[in-house]
């Protein structure tokens, strides 16, 4: 029953992708031998390891890259907003537009990451993911506002915040908020025009 609350409060989708990413870390403790941070072993073969996928085709490595993550404060950090900007977005698009998404915006930007960083990179984290979730959400909103270019601004200044402190990996944030930011108008469009129909005024 306690479970059934939080699944009611935070939406089906985001806290079902919530305990995934904390059960994926909890496995990734346990390999390690520490739950605060994760040895380079784990990462190398649940994270993404770029050489690995180019050069012994672990291609599914795009996809749990995105559920895995480096320390506890990395996924804290992360598992907040996910919980924050995630229950926020389903509440108006549902459950299965908010899993894809997630996945479509973390895949997209894993393969960015794929494409412009050095073979010996690993990386992981559900930011990709999230920086997808969070441009949909803004953008979405300024296409309903009417106010495009403060959505696009904002979109902007939170990637540029999120992305100068060294190590963080700027591509996969990149391809995560340009996969929102396509997701955000379309929604946003199709959201306006519905409220157009109902109230019975002019769309354009």
């Amino acid at each position: 029953m306690a479970l059934e609350r939080y699944f009611y409060r935070y939406g089906k989708a985001t806290f079902s992708l919530f305990l995934i990413n904390l059960a994926v870390y909890t496995v990734e403790s346990i390999l390690s031998g520490n739950p605060i941070r994760i040895s380079p072993n784990v990462l190398l073969l649940f994270g993404q390891w770029n050489y690995a996928v180019l050069h012994y085709g672990w291609w599914w490595q795009l996809f749990t890259a995105m559920f895995v993550h480096v320390s506890i404060l990395h996924i804290a950090f992360n598992m907040y907003f996910l919980i924050v900007m995630g229950s926020q977005l389903e509440h108006v698009i549902g459950p299965k537009r908010l899993t894809m998404v997630y996945l479509v915006s973390g895949l997209f930007g894993n393969i960015l990451t794929l494409l412009f960083l050095p073979p010996n990179t690993v990386s992981a984290g559900a930011s990709g993911a999230l920086f997808g979730i969070a441009g949909t959400l803004i953008v979405m909103m300024g296409v309903i506002g009417g106010n495009m270019q403060a959505a696009l601004i904002n979109a902007f200044f939170l990637f540029i915040i999120n992305s100068i402190l060294p190590g963080v990996n700027a591509y996969a944030h990149m391809g995560g908020l340009l996969v929102g930011i396509a997701i955000g108008y379309y929604y946003g469009k199709r959201i306006r025009r519905r409220m157009a129909l109902a109230y019975g005024y002019g769309y354009y």
